[in-house]
């Protein structure tokens, strides 16, 4: 057998075949066997070769190829070419200490985190026929929808802590259940999760909010522990009691928003990001059953939470805008200028995410996704883009240039308040938006100097 059962890339193939047709093993690993395997589209697009290259070997094979590691890994494309390899101590819970290059695959793949990760395909060097290499029976495993370490999971986990987060990661994203032994040991060694870089978890919580439903992460995280010693803010909302879904709390309530959000926009961490962090100002502003300015307080927290975990600022603030704005109300009374001062208000560019916001909140809180006039007030907001009234200060007739040299005024922080009113006024009716109009109604306004 010269091909793989399952389906690979042929950039990724053609590479196997590189270090065959060299007289070297060669062999898929990883996470895009395990995905294969399943029937499910490698969540990661770079898959994982091992082979007895050494990497000067490996980058003369594959000249365009990088290796910027100390672990062996050439990167060659969409192909990461390691050598087999053995970790030693790993000191800092983290990363090995040193690493043994070593022909043997057998020894490559009990080093792995997780059996179902340990499952090999290939030949070895001058073989003639590819076959399967499970030497910790990871097939086995996923025949039974098993998440299992590979040996002792205490060692596993403590040897780098970073496979506690992806354990919770993994299962939820393929679907498996953690094995009792495993997820003891994720428990016992929670606390472990201390000496990982903060960036490092943030990338783990992208990836877990691709998960289906990607409250199945949160849950394992929960009922280990690691919530606590990973995210505290989130952490903080198991308990709070609130009057939504008759038993449930405000956890339950932010899970189940989540899960509304990543139904609603599948391919927008925005989206779930700001659904997930929407109420976490509530347990520091709960009062009487009351939660008055939890919005501000959850925008500061997701400000700080999206920061540590080292999210990029523009990310960062289009979740905290979500999250302070998301308990607008809406009123059939409203004219047409307080549609359009809404959309001024939270940003025209915002108003989409936030109504979508609200239809997932709504659906976490056991109520029709477009209650509250959602429905309406999206048309409403339609009708107005339609008619492309003024709602920036760009939109004004007139700029700051031409309010000066109207005014024979120098600039001062006067003119900033005189455009804003000239803004506000034509919000309130569009048809003032004339150069005329708005240089008279500046003269009338502007501060004297």
């Amino acid at each position: 057998m010269s091909r793989p059962p399952f389906s690979v890339p042929p950039e990724v193939m053609q590479a196997l075949e590189e270090l065959w047709s060299a007289g070297h093993a060669g062999y898929l690993v990883g996470g895009g066997v395990r995905d294969a395997l399943l029937g499910r589209t490698p969540h990661d697009p770079v898959w994982d070769l091992a082979t007895d290259a050494i990497p000067e070997r490996a980058l003369e094979l594959f000249p365009g190829g990088t290796y910027e590691n100390r672990f062996g890994t050439v990167l060659a494309g969409g192909v990461e070419v390691t050598t087999f390899r053995r970790d030693h101590a790993y000191g800092d819970h983290r990363r090995p200490d040193r690493v043994t290059f070593t022909d043997s695959i057998e020894e490559d793949l009990a080093r792995r985190d997780f059996t179902v990760n340990a499952v090999a395909w290939g030949r070895a060097a001058g073989g003639q026929e590819a076959g399967w290499v499970d030497p910790t029976g990871g097939r086995a495993d996923l025949d039974a929808r098993l998440l299992r370490a590979v040996g002792d999971p205490e060692l596993r986990f403590g040897e780098d802590a970073l496979r506690l987060v992806r354990a919770a990661r993994i299962a939820a994203q393929v679907g498996l259940t953690i094995h009792p032994d495993t997820e003891a040991a994720m428990s016992e060694r929670a606390g472990d999760v201390s000496y990982l870089a903060t960036e490092r978890i943030g990338r783990e919580l992208r990836r877990m909010l691709d998960a289906e439903p990607p409250s199945a992460a949160f849950r394992i995280l929960e009922r280990t522990g690691l919530l606590r010693s990973l995210f505290p803010e989130l952490a903080a909302q198991l308990g709070v009691v609130q009057d939504k879904i008759p038993g449930q709390d405000l956890w339950d309530h932010s899970l189940a928003t989540l899960d509304a959000a990543a139904a609603l926009a599948p391919a927008d961490p925005i989206a779930k990001l700001a659904a997930l962090l929407h109420d976490t100002g509530k347990p520091e502003t709960a009062a009487d059953g009351h939660f008055l300015g939890h919005e501000e307080a959850g925008a500061r927290i997701a400000q700080t939470f999206l920061s540590r975990l080292g999210f990029g600022s523009q990310d960062v603030r289009r979740v905290v805008r979500l999250v302070r704005h998301h308990m607008w109300s809406y009123v059939p009374a409203w004219g047409d200028a307080a549609v359009r001062r809404f959309m001024r208000r939270v940003g025209v560019d915002l108003v989409d995410d936030l109504l979508r916001l609200r239809e997932a909140d709504n659906v976490g809180s056991g109520w029709p996704a477009e209650g509250g006039g959602v429905a309406e007030l999206r048309a409403r907001i339609a009708e107005q883009r339609h008619r492309r009234p003024p709602l920036s200060l760009a939109d004004l007739a007139v700029d700051g240039n031409a309010v000066m040299a109207s005014l024979g005024r120098e600039p001062g922080p006067w003119l900033g308040r005189t455009l804003e009113r000239l803004l506000d006024s034509v919000i309130s009716d569009p048809e003032r938006n004339t150069p005329e109009r708005l240089l008279a109604d500046a003269r009338t306004w502007a501060e004297k100097p």
